[in-house]
């Protein structure tokens, strides 16, 4: 039941969001003085609506997103003979009006990245164990497996793994293998792959400030490269660990209100960096996608849609996270910010491209002595808007199928 309620939530989260991406666009129109006839949550029939002034506000039947309605957005239109239409306003003033969108998004963002920082216990950036971004530079410190997994697809089930049965133990720091001195995770890596599997081999590691020595029998397994997880897999030696916290730093740190705010602005500039990544190596993750409709495994990072994140959010609810569910709609919104930004038709940022290249191109008619050549003729830009929304609608169907067949899921 509670699985059921927070993907509702989830949902209407994501919802609320969308319409005040659209109230964003409504507001500044109406600041500038545009005209904007209407303003809806929803497609389909109307349900309920009301007229103010010059605009109709209302709610239709599928809630699936929401519309503003600005009288005249480019030359071409039925309305655009209007003198408050949109296209005749300054090309400053259009691209506030379209950027404000995104910025609603970013400003929820933080306000939710803001929130969880000052109400909930965060990660220690100090102590980031197993989710620090690079896991080979980090400490020798160990999480301790309860067995060897095969191969990373197939789950632990047993309780023989080498490193438990030689007694070591989460939090242990491992500062030698065999003659091989360590002082990092990566050379704890390396030094355990070079080993030959079922030989006995002396680890040298400190716990509580005391050093010790155990006996570790390595087993076999099959890895890809440490440093290439789409590399070749081989067969190399395992003991069963993993890079673990530092016993002597608190997992988790609070902060007051005030202490919050650079840490949103922290999460806002990895926001960034994730999105920008995410972005480019989405063509790369079509053929996961793809593997994992069918069934094979999906993997923790695929992309999502709507439908998975608001499964995400009821899964973290469900388990009484409700900071991880925070985070991932403010991860949700922040994304959906930059991507409205891409210069591309039917998107925001494409509409931004063309009334600056407008700009730009009237600027240099001009320094050359030639007519302006007027405003660019969208009916001409449609075959590529048309492909655009194919592309983004197939891949958006590709994401829908995958997170219903086999939906990424945050507890195991």
């Amino acid at each position: 039941m509670m699985l059921i309620l927070g993907i509702a939530l989830g949902a209407l989260a994501i919802l609320v969001s969308v319409s005040l991406h659209e109230a964003g666009h409504m507001l500044t129109a109406k600041m500038f003085g545009m005209k904007v006839t209407r303003y809806f949550i929803g497609f389909g029939p109307t349900l309920w609506s009301f007229k103010k002034g010059e605009t109709e506000y209302g709610i239709k039947g599928i809630p699936l997103g929401g519309f503003v309605k600005i009288t005249g957005m480019t030359p071409q239109e039925e309305d655009a003979d209007d003198p408050r239409a949109m296209w005749r306003y300054p090309v400053w003033k259009r691209t506030i009006v379209m950027v404000a969108g995104s910025v609603v998004h970013f400003i929820l963002a933080f306000l939710i990245f803001w929130f969880v920082a000052a109400n909930f216990a965060l990660a220690n950036p100090d102590n980031p164990g197993p989710n620090v971004a690079d896991q080979t530079a980090s400490p020798a410190y160990l999480t301790v497996a309860p067995c060897v997994q095969k191969d990373l697809n197939t789950p632990c089930t047993t309780t023989d793994g080498p490193a438990k049965a030689a007694g070591l133990q989460d939090g242990d720091l491992v500062t030698q293998v065999g003659t091989t001195t360590i002082t990092k995770y990566g050379d704890l890596v390396t030094a355990i792959r070079a080993l030959a599997p079922g030989t006995p081999t002396q680890f040298t590691y400190v716990r509580d400030g005391q050093t010790h020595t155990t006996t570790v029998t390595p087993a076999e397994a099959q890895r890809p490269p440490i440093d290439d997880d789409n590399g070749e897999v081989k067969k190399v030696a395992a003991i069963g660990v993993g890079v673990g916290y530092d016993p002597s730093k608190p997992k988790t740190v609070e902060y007051n209100a005030i202490e919050a705010l650079p840490v949103a602005g922290d999460q806002m500039k990895a926001a960034a960096t994730g999105v920008v990544t995410s972005i480019k190596n989405l063509p790369n993750k079509i053929p996961g996608l793809i593997d994992a409709i069918g069934g094979g495994q999906r993997d923790a990072d695929s992309p999502v849609s709507v439908v998975g994140a608001s499964r995400l959010t009821g899964e973290a609810i469900e388990r009484g996270f409700w900071e991880i569910a925070l985070l991932i709609i403010a991860g949700l919104n922040f994304f959906v910010g930059v991507f409205n930004l891409l210069p591309l038709l039917p998107l925001d940022g494409g509409h931004i491209a063309i009334a600056w290249f407008e700009r730009a191109r009237s600027w240099l008619y001009a320094r050359l002595g030639k007519r302006d050549p007027g405003r660019v003729d969208y009916y001409k830009l449609m075959p590529l808007t048309y492909a655009v929304i194919l592309v983004f609608g197939a891949f958006t169907l590709l994401t829908v199928t995958a997170d219903v067949v086999n939906p990424i899921t945050i507890f195991k």
